[in-house]
């Protein structure tokens, strides 16, 4: 019996520390951050279709393009420079995606197979999702309907 109660009094601290461990998150938890004001839009036609969201200056901020040919969804932000990355924080799901910048449209874009699962989360995400490169500061939106109809686009 007391090599039980030993045992366990020295378990405790082991799986406390690694439960208290905090995780890496690809981008801090924004479930409290007020997304910034606008709105999103949905255009289809030629063979793709697009959600955008302009803020309330009416500047374009986030685009999700369905290319149908290749199936596959692309999220881009205006930058400055090239990041390797952009990060995606959605209430279920944060990850680091692979990242190019064009310098002549001076966006940062990011790539989806149609059936990723981060495509649903940011679909499905409670209210907002977040998206940031290196060094900026996360771009937080609401998340709205026209998200779905160009993942939607894209898998039929």
């Amino acid at each position: 019996m007391l090599f039980f109660h030993l045992a366990t009094a020295l378990a405790l601290p082991a799986a406390v520390s690694l439960s208290a461990q905090p995780s890496s998150p690809a981008i801090a938890d924004q479930a409290q951050t007020i997304p910034i004001g606008g709105t999103w839009t949905y255009a289809a036609g030629g063979g793709s279709s697009e959600a955008s969201f302009t803020d309330g200056n009416g500047h374009a901020q986030l685009r999700l393009t369905c290319t149908r040919v290749t199936r596959r969804v692309t999220l881009s932000k205006p930058a400055n420079l090239a990041s390797p990355t952009l990060a995606v924080w959605t209430s279920t799901q944060s990850r680091n995606v692979a990242a190019g910048f064009d310098a002549a449209t001076a966006r940062l874009s990011a790539q989806f197979a149609n059936w990723d699962p981060l495509l649903d989360a940011i679909a499905f995400s409670r209210g907002r999702f977040a998206v940031s490169a290196s060094g900026q500061p996360a771009l937080v939106v609401p998340s709205w309907g026209d998200i779905s109809r160009v993942v939607e686009d894209c898998r039929v």
